[in-house]
């Protein structure tokens, strides 16, 4: 399990939305643990990413908002990441999409940053 989830940081860190969210999924969909909502939450970030990437704004936003609801009930340090940090970075990307009109008016230097 814990080789899944550090694989999805790394392909996420690399900038591999779309490979950070198969290991992610790989470890949603094929175990049981207690924070399922929060890797869910990152894979449903990287997927926003990934329709970003692909042209995709009405894709990126709602994924993105669908994130930010999976982070609601976690705080401070969770799995390693920085929530306060992640949940204020989502914002501000947010903040951005919906001020974007192309996909490739964004600046990727906001994409949250999950390892310390």
């Amino acid at each position: 399990m814990n080789e899944l989830f550090e694989r999805g940081l790394t392909e996420y860190e690399k900038g591999d939305y779309f490979e950070a969210h198969e290991a992610w999924e790989d470890l949603w969909s094929d175990y049981n643990f207690d924070d399922r909502i929060f890797v869910q939450g990152l894979i449903q970030l990287a997927v926003s990413f990934v329709h970003l990437g692909n042209g995709n704004m009405i894709g990126a936003k709602n994924l993105l908002k669908k994130s930010q609801n999976k982070f609601f009930d976690y705080k401070g340090i969770h799995r390693g990441i920085n929530v306060d940090d992640l949940k204020s970075s989502m914002e501000v990307v947010d903040i951005v999409y919906n001020d974007l009109t192309h996909s490739e008016e964004f600046d990727w230097d906001l994409v949250p940053v999950l390892k310390g």
